[in-house]
């Protein structure tokens, strides 16, 4: 690795590291829900089809994290408003999750409220700059999709020969 490689790849761990000690992520609270909760009601608004409510394995699903996850997110949803849960009368054990008309009016201006924001990055940064950004992101993102595809079929390979 050459002394420019390495330059530039320490002034990239630092603006990763300033990223995330900023928690630009974790900012942006409404109605008083964490980050964690927007997403949930994103989730269900925006992948329940019209009329049917959403399973909460369906959720974890889109989210990509645990059931429990997801739960002891409803659990705090729930109370507020946000969400109701209905039992399915074909299956007592299924439980289906729609947000309530608060829930619908809480995302709607959460979005507005991320809109906002990204709005005033773009201007901040100006158009092409922007564009630039959004295309780099998403090229880092292709990144690690193939790296994590690549390390996941060698550590396959990996253990395939070893049982052979």
């Amino acid at each position: 690795m050459s002394v420019q490689t390495n330059a530039t790849a320490q002034k990239l761990l630092q603006a990763l590291d300033q990223f995330h000690r900023a928690k630009w992520h974790e900012q942006q609270t409404f109605a008083g829900c964490k980050p964690s909760e927007i997403r949930v009601l994103f989730c269900i608004k925006n992948g329940s089809k019209p009329g049917l409510p959403m399973k909460v394995s369906e959720i974890s699903k889109l989210m990509h994290v645990t059931s429990p996850t997801i739960t002891q997110l409803l659990n705090s949803l729930e109370p507020n408003g946000l969400v109701e849960r209905q039992s399915d009368p074909e299956d007592r054990r299924s439980v289906g999750i729609r947000l309530t008309e608060k829930g619908e009016w809480v995302t709607e201006r959460a979005w507005e409220g991320f809109l906002t924001a990204l709005q005033g990055l773009i201007e901040y940064l100006g158009e092409e700059d922007s564009e630039r950004l959004a295309d780099l992101l998403f090229k880092v993102l292709r990144y690690i999709e193939e790296r994590h595809a690549s390390e996941f079929d060698s550590r396959w390979s990996e253990s395939r020969n070893e049982e052979l």
